[in-house]
């Protein structure tokens, strides 16, 4: 029943996929071939592989996910095609390796739960991985996220998010009830026992450290939300919620007046205008292709921002700016459908969540959910001058290879949580 419900859905976004890829390649060659639907039927090709699979492998698993997973993915590369056809090629190479991964973590952790027994193996691998993208780390745009081995390059960062979330996932679950007792009060605010803030101390000074060291607001911001969020769930008190907001700020103050990188992001932010050559010249662009797209956009191919002499007017158009690009060409309605499509894959996850009746797959499922919801946030945020700009990618959307890897990974487990749910309800 759901794997019948899953393929309905795909039947729009196949038709939105062929008709997206065709127009945008009459776009860049101003006519239509066979070869113009090359991508689209790819993408029908290897989503359908995955539909299959899942129908023998997760028969009960959500059946949204997956085509909104597939839509947003087709409009990522739409854009990126219309950006850099090379990029383009590369990007679907990436979505292949991300399919890949879902698979193999369905074959292979059917019983994601085995997972709780290792989650200090997880939580000391994620922790490793911040510390090599900041030892061995490139600079780019003054944060210090990617790794290059050879040709290739990553941010380590994107898989950190999955294992830290899988660690918090486990030890809030069994500390639940600890962090739940109130022991004392603070300003009438009821408190755990000081040895239980520990954790919250901890992820605190995890978050600055990436703030200093990887010089960026936006991975230190969603590492600490992240954890917030999960612990918020466990316990059901805002006291943890608050005061990790009272410590973030603290910490991005001290920030702004120690790193010159911090303080150059939130000067541009508070006013671009007065260095749009330069430092501002990155969210001025953004801000006018945004408000150039208008109610329906100008059109595939027809945004100013995409091409200047065969160039990206932006740097890293095809990452950090992708949305700016989707919001000039498609306007306020197409902008708003793709925020809407992330608002119903949001709602799905926590969804799957709440319908969960283990506490380490609550916690887990709305994790993921977090990570997800806040990392759109506070890019979507960044190039519409709602937050200083930072550098993680909009997911499944952006360019990027290891962000469209961890977010299948991520999106496996939440199919197999939402597959184990579905089938304990039948039984």
């Amino acid at each position: 029943m759901q794997r019948n419900r899953e393929l309905i859905n795909f039947i729009p976004v196949v038709v939105l996929m062929v008709i997206g890829f065709a127009s945008v390649y009459a776009a860049r060659s101003s006519q239509i071939d066979a070869s113009s639907l090359s991508y689209g039927l790819l993408f029908v090709g290897l989503f359908l592989i995955v539909h299959l699979f899942l129908r023998l492998a997760a028969p009960d698993s959500d059946p949204f996910l997956l085509p909104l997973a597939a839509l947003m993915s087709a409009i990522g590369i739409m854009m990126i095609y219309r950006i850099d056809p090379g990029l383009a090629a590369a990007q679907t190479t990436w979505l292949m390796a991300g399919l890949g991964v879902l698979i193999l973590t369905i074959i292979f952790l059917r019983d994601y739960r085995k997972l709780d027994d290792y989650i200090y193996l997880c939580g000391i691998l994620g922790v490793l991985l911040l510390i090599v993208a900041i030892v061995g780390g490139q600079e780019i745009n003054g944060a210090r996220l990617w790794l290059k081995i050879g040709p290739m390059s990553f941010q380590p960062s994107e898989a950190s998010k999955v294992l830290i979330t899988i660690f918090l996932a486990g030890y809030l679950n069994s500390k639940r009830e600890l962090l739940s007792t109130t022991t004392w009060h603070a300003f009438g605010v009821p408190m755990p026992a000081l040895k239980h803030l520990g954790p919250m101390i901890a992820m605190w000074g995890m978050s600055f450290a990436l703030l200093l060291l990887m010089n960026d607001l936006g991975t230190s911001l969603l590492f600490f939300g992240i954890f917030l969020a999960m612990t918020y769930v466990a316990t059901g008190r805002m006291t943890y919620p608050v005061i990790g907001g009272v410590l973030f700020t603290g910490g991005a103050v001290l920030a702004y007046y120690v790193k010159g990188t911090v303080h150059n992001r939130f000067d541009i932010w508070i006013n671009p205008w007065t260095d749009t050559a330069d430092r501002g010249y990155q969210i001025v662009q953004s801000l006018f292709a945004i408000g150039d797209g208008g109610l329906f956009g100008t059109g595939l191919g027809k945004g100013y921002l995409l091409f200047k002499n065969g160039d990206t007017i932006i740097p890293a158009l095809q990452t950090d700016f992708i949305f700016s690009a989707i919001a000039e060409e498609l306007g306020l309605a197409g902008a708003t459908a793709l925020l809407l499509l992330f608002l119903i894959f949001c709602y799905r996850v926590f969804k799957i969540a709440v319908d969960s009746d283990d506490g380490f797959s609550k916690l887990l499922a709305a994790g993921i959910g977090a990570g997800f919801a806040l990392q759109v946030f506070v890019i979507i945020g960044g190039v519409m001058k709602l937050i200083p700009l930072t550098g993680i990618t909009l997911p499944f959307v952006s360019y990027g290879g290891s962000s469209i890897v961890a977010n299948f990974g991520a999106l496996a487990l939440l199919l197999l949580i939402s597959n184990r749910t579905n089938k304990a309800r039948k039984s």
